[in-house]
């Protein structure tokens, strides 16, 4: 049975929502939302740019990296939708949004010609589950990210700025709200909904699933977000499957020497093999400090590239 709205996380159906220049109103309000702007400092207009910057790397096919826009004052906004977790994440972020500010002049050109670049992304898991610091605050579901000198406190260097919503950080359940807990309930559950909800009954929320309702796709339409979907699932299994492999092959090798050594060695080569599948650089630092590590602290490492599906 089909859905009544289709995912709106998807490349096909995210840039039919938000990256067409009938629709562009509703970027608008995403980035108003997620960048708390209010009066005189929202955002009123914007111009689509070329996707001139696609990085050729495997793990952007489940990515929307090429949503770009310029607003009316200049600034340029990266906007992303990343469902899965890879390797160096929030480097290829910092990277994608600093090559769209130094990618605006050429040699010779003049640096005042360079305007703000704010990256917004958006992902479908937690990049921050814990606090990045030990002891430190919790990232909120919604984090902005700019330039802070480290005594005073003072803002500066505001050049390049980063908006992250996290959306397994959702915690209102059917009833949203705030704007941002609403795009936040509209990007999870559009896919499950039979009917518009009465939260996300008033535009922008309902315009973008109408624009989401698969009635409206046409044959091609509904075939390209097909195989986005099973691409997506086809990835999930994947990794699900060698991590379980992987794990039960530790197991068996441990049980089968009955000692400690062994059971260790079976743990390394499920690491290797997760981080095989998830394209995991190991090099000889990392294959170092995994012979180094206990028994314990292997199925530690394991646990964490499950959860996190990358080696911090």
């Amino acid at each position: 049975m089909w859905p009544v709205f289709a995912d709106p996380k998807t490349d096909f159906v995210f840039k039919r929502i938000f990256g067409t220049e009938p629709n562009k109103r509703l970027l608008i309000e995403l980035l108003n939302s997620l960048l708390e702007l209010e009066g005189a400092q929202r955002i009123e207009e914007i111009t689509y740019l070329t996707p001139d910057q696609r990085i050729p790397v495997s793990e952007l096919k489940l990515s929307v990296v090429d949503v770009k826009c310029r607003d009316a004052a200049g600034r340029t906004y990266v906007v992303e939708m990343q469902v899965l977790n890879v390797e160096a994440f929030e480097k290829r972020v910092v990277y994608n949004v600093s090559k769209a500010y130094v990618m605006q002049i050429h040699s010779g050109e003049h640096y005042l010609d360079l305007t703000d670049v704010i990256g917004v992304t958006i992902c479908d898991f937690s990049v921050w589950p814990e606090p990045p610091e030990p002891g430190g605050a919790a990232v909120p579901m919604l984090s902005r990210w700019r330039m802070q000198e480290q005594h005073g406190g003072a803002q500066a260097l505001s050049q390049v700025q980063y908006v992250f919503l996290e959306l397994p950080k959702y915690a209102a359940g059917d009833a949203p709200a705030t704007t941002v807990e609403r795009w936040a309930y509209f990007f999870r559950e559009a896919e499950t909904l039979e009917v518009i909800p009465p939260a996300l009954a008033e535009d922008p929320y309902k315009a973008a699933l109408e624009e989401a309702r698969t009635a409206r796709f046409t044959p091609a339409e509904w075939d390209a977000y097909d195989r986005a979907k099973v691409a997506e699932q086809d990835a999930r299994g994947a990794i699900s499957l060698a991590q379980h492999q992987g794990e039960a092959r530790g197991e068996a090798r441990g049980e089968a020497r009955g000692e400690a050594r062994g059971f260790t060695r079976g743990l390394r080569r499920s690491v290797e093999d997760v981080c095989d599948l998830l394209g995991i650089e190991l090099g000889a630092e990392r294959r170092d400090r995994l012979e180094q590590m206990t028994a314990e602290e292997t199925e530690d490492l394991l646990t964490r590239l499950k959860r996190d599906r990358r080696w911090d």
